[in-house]
């Protein structure tokens, strides 16, 4: 899974990405620090494979990661160029969702730029979110008027393509409306099509609602967090309160029980990077599965949904292929009664075919022959 960092240049972009990351990406108070986009890998906290591998004592222990990609600040105009306009766009291009970074605080010490990169203009959450959302909408609107162009004339020879354009056209009025393709109306048909059409407004987005620490600290009561909670409830995005600043202080903390008294101090229960990763895999639909063993226990994301062979072939294609069926207890079965052996004597250890749905936290062992 791959989330884009994106937002208007110098709202906390880099210092969100520096802290879940520790990557320690160049932050500072002008336009455009960050030119080529910084990646940074991280894992997904699964206190479930932290027990298998207390159990199991494996060779490896290799948890499911998240990749996150700090894109260049945007500017009004980047869909024709402004800025680093096609690059911005190309990158948020190659990922799954985007974490929009929203500023929410006014400190007169830091620019706050949305058009002219000399210029400081008053804080404004709702109106720096129609800006990246107008860029992506207008750069969508140029591909889809290609993508009418191409149907309209593969139509000449196949009539198929007809209601594609015809889809494409409905589309493109909605985008010059000014509307995102998130909010386009259409059955499940032609949203696949659109889906294949790659649309940075279609793209889910977690609206990452930085503030200072002041404003953290009674979020609820911040007007400006209150206005982009409100937009997210409309849109059914996800909205994160958070203060990259003091993530940052926490990443800074090695010792596991000290960052955990950090947070206890601030009322936290868990840190930003915890509640980003939960709130991408419910933006995304996914869940984790387990495999476990001497030689590895491991964490693999899936789609809600998954059938067993499909998430098989995460693993391998050729267990995939060659699937026969999957034995399986969720891990809550599985602690409950102590152990995988202890949960087989009960009866728990269940031996699933084709058409089983792998569910959130079943550790799975795959028998099949190639």
């Amino acid at each position: 899974m791959k989330l884009g960092i994106v937002g208007l240049p110098n709202v906390g972009k880099s210092t969100l990405f520096n802290a879940i990351t520790n990557a320690g990406a160049e932050s500072a108070n002008y336009p455009f620090c960050t030119i080529e986009p910084n990646v940074g890998v991280v894992a997904v906290p699964d206190a479930r494979l932290d027990k298998l591998a207390e159990m199991y004592e494996p060779d490896k222990k290799t948890p499911a990661v998240i990749e996150f990609v700090d894109i260049a600040g945007l500017v009004k105009g980047a869909s024709s160029g402004a800025g680093l306009g096609n690059r911005f766009l190309e990158n948020i291009r190659r990922t799954d969702a985007i974490v929009h970074v929203v500023r929410c605080f006014d400190d007169e010490n830091i620019m706050h730029v949305v058009a002219d990169a000399s210029q400081n203009v008053p804080v404004d959450p709702l109106g720096d979110i129609e800006t990246i959302d107008l860029e992506l909408v207008m750069a969508d609107l140029e591909l889809v008027n290609r993508r009418i162009e191409k149907a309209t004339k593969a139509a000449k020879g196949d009539k198929k393509f007809l209601h594609e354009a015809e889809v494409f056209r409905a589309l493109a009025s909605h985008l010059d409306a000014g509307h995102s393709a998130r909010t386009f109306a259409c059955d499940d048909e032609d949203a696949a099509l659109l889906a294949n059409a790659d649309l940075l407004s279609l793209k889910p987005v977690i609206y990452a609602a930085n503030m200072d620490e002041a404003g953290f600290a009674a979020y609820g009561e911040n007007s400006y967090y209150r206005q982009v909670a409100e937009l997210a409830a409309q849109e059914g995005a996800q909205v994160l309160p958070i203060c990259a600043k003091l993530e940052q202080d926490i990443a800074e903390l090695d010792d596991p029980e000290e960052r955990a008294m950090f947070l206890a101090d601030l009322g936290i229960e868990r840190s930003g990077l915890d509640r980003l990763i939960q709130c991408s895999y419910e933006l995304l639909g996914l869940i984790s599965f387990l495999t476990y063993g001497k030689d590895e226990c491991r964490a693999w994301t899936i789609r809600k949904g998954t059938k067993a062979p499909q998430a098989a072939g995460k693993i391998h294609s050729d267990i995939e292929r060659g699937f026969i069926r999957a034995e399986t207890i969720n891990f809550s079965e599985m602690i409950a009664c102590g152990s995988v052996a202890a949960a087989k004597e009960k009866g728990l250890l269940r031996s699933e075919g084709k058409d089983y749905v792998v569910k959130d936290g079943d550790m799975i062992y795959f028998r099949f022959n190639v």
